[in-house]
Parts: C-alpha cells; sequence; structure tokens
C-alpha cells in the first residue's frame, strides 16, 4: 500500500493544510502521515496569529525514521518558516527520491498577486530551495510569479506567456508543473507542464465567486491520489478541479470562509 508524508504547518483554529488533506488521502486509500513545520494558532489571514516553530523536532525526527527505515512513495511539502528546515526537508527528499519516492512541492505563499500575512522574500527563496528538488510543483499564478521573479500581471496571461512561466519554473529544478487560479486567454484556466509527455496542457473551469481558503490543499490532495493510482498530470489535474469546484459549491453558504472547507461531508466527491 503506497504511503504519503505531508510536511506543512498545522493550523489549530481552519481546515486547511494537513488538516484538509489528511483526511481526503486517507479516504482514497492512501495512508498519510506528516511532519509539522510549525504549529499555528489558525490561518494566517486572520492577522493575528500565534505560532511555535518545530525545527527541533524535525531535526530530532528525521533521524528517527531513517533508523527505522521509513520509506513514503510520495512526500507533499508545504510552507518552510526557516532555512533549516529547507535543508533539512530537502536533504530528506532527495533520500527517499533515490528510493522511488514522488516529491510533491506546493509552494505556499500568497494569492491574488501579494504574499499572504506574515510571509516575506525569506519564504519566497525557502521555496526555491524546495522546487529544485520536486518532481511536481502546483503553485498558483502568484506564486509562480513569485518563484519566476516576474510581475503578477492581473489581466493574465497568453498560452504562450503560461507556457513560458512553466518553462521558468521547470528551470528552477522541478520535472513538471501546474500554475492554478490563473487567466489565460481571457478564461479561468490550469496550465501545466508534463515532464514524462514533454507537452503542455490547459484545462479551463468556470469560477465560483468568493474566496475560501483550504482549496489548494484541497486541489494538491485530490491531484496527489490520483496519481498515485497511476493516472498521469493531466487527468489527474482535471480531476482535482472538478473536487475543488463542487465542494466550493456545496460550501458556498459558510459563512467564515477564512477557517476553510468542511472536508469530512464532502469525502462522497471523491
Amino acid at each position: 500500500m503506497k504511503q504519503v508524508l505531508l510536511i506543512n504547518d498545522i493550523a489549530g483554529y481552519g481546515k486547511v493544510g494537513m488538516a484538509a488533506m489528511l483526511p481526503i488521502l486517507n479516504y482514497m486509500g492512501i495512508p498519510a502521515f506528516n511532519l509539522p513545520t510549525a504549529l499555528v494558532s489558525n490561518t494566517l489571514n486572520y492577522g493575528d496569529f500565534a505560532q511555535l516553530d518545530t525545527t527541533e523536532y524535525m531535526r530530532q525526527t528525521l533521524p528517527v525514521w531513517k533508523r527505522l527505515g521509513f520509506h513514503f512513495d510520495a512526500i507533499c511539502t508545504g510552507l518552510m518558516f526557516s532555512e533549516e528546515q529547507a535543508r533539512l526537508v530537502s536533504d530528506f527528499c532527495r533520500e527517499q527520491a533515490k528510493t522511488g519516492c514522488t516529491v510533491f512541492v506546493d509552494p505556499v505563499m500568497g494569492d491574488g498577486g501579494s504574499l499572504y500575512h506574515g510571509i516575506g522574500q525569506e519564504q519566497v527563496e525557502l521555496m526555491r530551495e524546495m522546487v529544485s528538488v520536486a518532481h511536481v510543483i502546483f503553485p498558483n499564478y502568484t506564486e509562480a510569479c513569485y518563484l519566476a521573479d516576474i510581475p503578477f500581471q492581473e489581466e493574465g496571461l497568453t498560452r504562450s506567456e503560461a507556457c513560458r512561466l512553466l518553462d521558468r519554473l521547470v528551470a528552477l529544478g522541478a520535472h513538471s508543473a501546474l500554475i492554478t487560479s490563473c487567466i489565460i486567454d481571457d478564461k479561468n484556466q490550469v496550465a501545466g507542464y508534463d515532464a514524462s509527455t514533454g507537452k503542455y496542457f490547459l484545462h479551463e473551469y468556470n469560477e465560483i465567486p468568493g474566496l475560501f481558503h483550504g482549496t489548494g490543499d484541497i486541489f494538491s490532495a485530490v491531484l496527489i491520489g490520483h496519481m498515485m493510482k497511476g493516472e498521469s498530470l493531466s487527468a489527474s489535474t482535471r480531476q482535482a478541479m472538478d473536487v475543488v469546484r463542487e465542494m466550493i459549491y456545496r460550501n458556498r453558504d459558510v459563512e467564515d470562509r477564512m477557517c476553510g472547507i468542511y472536508i469530512e461531508r464532502c469525502l462522497d466527491l471523491l
């Protein structure tokens, strides 16, 4: 049975990050384990939060797992909080990759053209380090711009510009890449480059008004789940997009959207 390790922060209040990904992957029959990079009181978007750095825990945990011979078929990394964390995780990912592990990187940093509250240029540099060890990355358009160090275009991109941006992401070291939440040729689309085929692809979607937090984590989990079952990057992307849309639709009347989507009552969509 294939196993996935999630390396990300854990929010005490909010159905985001690991709280969103764990139930999805487990429901899809792929046991998911976790290594927290920080404990956060709530999602950063509330504007005020407490944070406990877990670098020392990570420093002690990874050697224990190595001695015990733990192996993962996939690793998905999220937010990093220090250069040491990025180094510990990237070294671990490289070691696991030698045994066939697929490394997914969700470079969590921002949206809507700006970085999230509490995220600075240091995190951008750390994410570039993580991208260099990834098999697949899936930044949103904002994060892709920060990674590639290019201006965010409010009006969106043309197809050729999207392909060039994907090329710049791959040049950072990733094998395959997606750009989510992007306007391409005046349509809401997800753009992708699949290294296994050497081809680009686009998937269009209809946007539901309103910002829901944690949808990127849902997308990541569904994408990984389908790829771990042998589906292509393009097909897995389409599946993830459709699930995210249906979950948003079901939760469209939730008052506190910063808290995220109530995953457990939507698992039948998987």
